[in-house]
Parts: structure tokens; sequence; C-alpha cells
């Protein structure tokens, strides 16, 4: 074998071996993506995320969120009257705290 041609060998091979750990890497990256996107817990079955918190009487605003979603999600149609410190419901900010009280609640 010629020294050049063991060379294109070499470099042939190598560029077959990174491409399979590549795929790999990609196949692993892809299952975790999978995995926790699912995020369910054992007991329960239920999604644990930031979206899908408690609505506690205090409540603060997260990233995204707006009056409706909150409002749709705690049952309470009466956050802007409740809440005399917004002005305006379309001017909500992450780390605004507001108070919540679900119709719920109420009704026991």
């Amino acid at each position: 074998m010629a020294p050049s041609s063991k060379y294109t060998y070499l470099i042939k091979a190598s560029i077959v071996v990174a491409d399979a750990v590549s795929l790999c890497c990609a196949v692993g990256l892809i299952a975790l993506l999978l995995m926790s996107s699912t995020n369910e817990t054992a007991a329960g079955g239920r999604r644990s995320s930031l979206v899908e918190r408690p609505c506690d009487e205090i409540y603060v605003v997260g990233e995204g969120e707006t009056l409706h979603t909150i409002s749709n999600r705690c049952g309470d149609p009466y956050i802007v009257e409740r809440n005399p410190h917004i002005h305006d419901p379309d001017d909500v900010f992450p780390g605004l705290v507001i108070r919540i009280v679900p119709l719920t609640s109420t009704l026991r």
C-alpha cells in the first residue's frame, strides 16, 4: 500500500467513526428531549412544570403569562378588580405580585 493511500484510508475511516459518533449523540439528545418533554411524575402521572404551578392566594406572574391565562388557570375572573395596583391589564410583567381568589374557594 502506498503511503498516500494509507493516509487516505485512515482519513476515510476517521470520518466514518466521527459520523457514527455524531449519529449516536443526536439519537441520545433526541431521547433526552422526548423524556424531558413528557416529565411525568411517578405518583399520579401529573406533569410538573412552571406553567402548571398551583394558584396560591399571592401569585407571582411568570414569563409569558397574561391576566387572561392566569384567570383561566386559577379560576378567578376578577383579578383586575381585586388588584387595584394593576392600572392596565395589558401591562403585566414577570415578577408582578397579584392576589388570586379562585371561584371554587368562594363556593365552599
